[in-house]
């Protein structure tokens, strides 16, 4: 599809003056001074004041909001278990006391022990208790605090924490519990945490949680529940904030399930099997700060799924099938910081997606490339996909210096055979009609890499500010295209050639040498051939999308889900089909031309048979050799990047910048400049220069 429109979102990042920072800079704080996205956050203090390397932590949602929560609802009864004297009378030999608390920690106990019944927190982590019966703790009505994880409970008795009527906190985690009965915790009306973590609990019966008036934090990590209790679930805990529900087996969640759940401030359902959340689900949740659905089977998110999400900080989808995000998916969240789409192919996506997000300053991507889509968000992850990062279009200081000094080399020695070629009078000007034909297609890939060393100079310092129009623009495209077509009519010349030494060496006497007229077809035709490969993917944007305009360097050398199917045929068809058949050929054609040649040495007794042999092996292997290195690491990373392994960016911009080009700066070096007849034209030509001055003087 066309790159999409470009709506610039209102920029509303004030400095001290009163001005606005323009699209992708932010303020140093209370400082007159605006710097660009990519300063801000970087591990280097940029600004004067070092604003830009304050508040760059993502602590919005849940971080935010566990300190005060902790403080206010722990803190209080902190303060009586202090202390080293025992106030209690009665303990179990093997448990330490401290104030009112007994700790029996990893001591083996097969059951709850006795002791006085003035205890007010209770440490059994870590024993053998299988079961808890009725009535077991209903002497301790001073108790706050019973941690029960890491036991081996199974059976928890309908009457089990009767008479815990100030307990506040109750960890019953990595237990073997698989169901809880009705009114288990009746008793339990100022409970505020409950930890059910790490369990096996498949299902929750009506009124389980019953009595619980007061609970705040239930935590039912890695259990087996497949789907959530109706609205019962906060009609039985009203004052319910924090539900924990990841690694579960929720495969959908109904409208009416958090409708009287008006406190809730994190809801995660991470690591579920969802696949359908009804639209409205989470209206009424007003209050909501975090909420995370990542890790699941959704492939589709109702528009408004978020309305009425007014307070909330942060979202995570991450890491589902979503096949599109609607433009207005997210306008209902005006106090959002925090968005993670990370593991998410986002092929519709638009700048009014993230338009209205005045407060977001934290985002996270799958791709670099989408980050431009967001550029009024201060940090956005990942900041460089290898390639290119917020500063710059080549992310490599390396590749940033080298793209010029190849493009020259590139340039200078292709054109430097062309030069010397026209001047010096070939023996076949067929074949020289070819080398200098081969040298224009590689000539056009140091073209290539100029254009794109220049555009990284005109970016340089605010590439991401640009980098969505650059790749969507109609320059990248042709200089994607003059890429492709410099390579693909190199290849195809170089497998040409080839083929007609081949046919020379090997068949010196029944071989019909080419004439001008054939040789000049067969050109005309290599070059319409990969003109029209280069060529469709702009004429046809319907069918291939944005074929060239995926990277920064605008080469369709990486292919992935967000691609369109037909894009990564074709792309699969030229590197994998034809260019890997043109590379095999030219092996086993260098390979026959070696061994003919080896064949017709033994049959003559010349001397200096066995050194020629030598240097036309050691020619032919630099050929082979040359080719070699600059097409199977493109082969491997097409057929990688088609199994969908993950490719690091940096790779592919090595590639393109070092191992592309290989081929265009050495193929007039090996197929000119070093070979014999060339050499000897040469000393001829600079002879006759050398003597012309003499003659004249005469």
């Amino acid at each position: 599809a066309p790159p999409p429109l470009w709506a610039e979102p209102p920029p509303t990042h004030s400095r001290r003056d009163g001005r606005v920072c323009p699209l992708g800079q932010f303020p140093c704080g209370d400082l007159s001074v605006c710097l660009p996205q990519a300063l801000h956050c970087n591990g280097a203090a940029d600004c004067a004041n070092g604003a830009d390397e304050d508040n760059c932590v993502d602590d919005s949602g849940w971080l935010q909001i566990l300190g005060d929560t902790l403080a206010a609802r722990s803190g209080g009864m902190l303060v009586e278990e202090e202390g080293a004297a025992c106030w209690l009378e009665l303990i179990p030999a093997q448990c330490r006391c401290q104030g009112r608390a007994v700790d029996c920690t990893q001591q083996d106990l097969a059951s709850v022990p006795w002791v006085s019944s003035n205890v007010s927190r209770m440490d059994l982590k870590k024993n053998k208790i299988h079961s808890l019966l009725d009535n077991q703790f209903a002497r301790y009505r001073s108790l706050k605090k019973l941690f029960l994880q890491n036991n081996k409970i199974w059976l928890i008795s309908p009457k089990a924490f009767s008479g815990l009527s100030q307990l506040k906190m109750l960890f019953l985690s990595h237990n073997r519990i698989t169901q809880l009965k009705p009114r288990v915790f009746e008793d339990l009306h100022r409970l505020e945490w409950l930890m059910l973590d790490n369990n096996r609990i498949a299902q929750i019966v009506p009124a389980t949680f019953s009595g619980l008036r007061s609970l705040y934090f239930l935590y039912m990590l890695n259990n087996s529940l497949a789907q959530i209790p109706s609205a019962s679930l906060c009609t039985e805990m009203p004052k319910l904030s924090w539900l924990e529900l990841e690694g579960n087996r929720i495969r959908a969640v109904r409208r009416d399930v958090f409708q009287e759940c008006h406190d809730f401030t994190v809801l995660i359902l991470r690591r579920n099997k969802l696949r359908w959340i009804q639209n409205g689900t989470f209206s009424r949740l007003n209050r909501l700060v975090e909420l995370d659905l990542s890790s699941n089977r959704l492939e589709q998110l109702p528009s408004s799924l978020f309305n009425g999400l007014a307070e909330l900080q942060q979202l995570n989808i991450s890491y589902n099938p979503l096949k599109e995000i609607f433009p207005s998916q997210f306008e209902s969240l005006p106090q959002l910081r925090s968005l993670s789409l990370e593991g998410l192919e986002i092929p519709n996506i638009h700048n009014l997606t993230f338009q209205k997000l005045a407060n977001l300053s934290h985002i996270y991507f799958k791709k670099f490339q989408y980050c431009s889509y967001a550029p009024h968000v201060r940090s956005c992850k990942p900041n460089t996909d290898g390639i290119s990062s917020f500063e710059h279009l080549l992310a490599n200081v390396i590749l940033r210096v080298f793209v010029w000094v190849i493009a020259c080399l590139t340039c200078c020695s292709n054109l430097a055979v062309i030069c010397l070629r026209s001047i010096l009078v070939a023996e076949n000007s067929q074949h020289a009609m070819a080398i200098k034909s081969l040298c224009c297609a590689d000539g056009l890939m140091g073209i290539y890499l100029f254009v794109i060393g220049a555009f990284d100079l005109k970016f340089a310092g605010e590439y991401n500010k640009h980098a969505q129009g650059w790749m969507g623009s109609l320059p990248c495209q042709l200089v994607g295209g003059l890429a492709t077509l410099s390579s693909e009519v190199s290849v195809l010349l170089l497998t040409y050639m080839t083929l007609e030494k081949y046919f020379c060496v090997v068949f010196p006497f029944s071989h019909h040498r080419a004439g001008k007229k054939q040789t000049v077809s067969v050109l005309v035709a290599i070059w319409l051939l990969g003109f029209s490969l280069s060529i469709v993917p702009l004429w046809c944007k319907e069918t291939f999308g944005n074929y060239y305009g995926r990277n920064g360097v605008c080469f369709p050398l990486q292919s992935d889900l967000g691609e369109q199917p037909s894009a990564r045929g074709y792309s699969a068809t030229i590197y994998l089909g034809l260019n890997l058949a043109a590379f095999i050929t030219i092996v086993f054609a260098y390979s026959g031309m070696f061994y003919s040649i080896h064949i017709t040495a033994s049959k003559t007794a010349e001397r200096g048979v066995c050194s020629r042999e030598v240097t036309i092996a050691k020619r032919f292997f630099f050929i082979v050799f040359t080719d070699a290195l600059c097409w199977i690491p493109i082969f491997l990373l097409k057929l990688l990047s088609l199994l969908q392994v993950e490719i690091p960016g940096t790779v592919t911009s090595w590639v393109v910048i070092f191992i592309l080009p290989i081929n265009s700066a050495l193929n007039p070096l090996l197929y000119t400049l070093t070979t014999a007849s060339f050499q000897e034209k040469m000393k001829g030509w600079l002879q006759t220069e050398q003597l012309e001055p003499h003659e004249s003087r005469r």
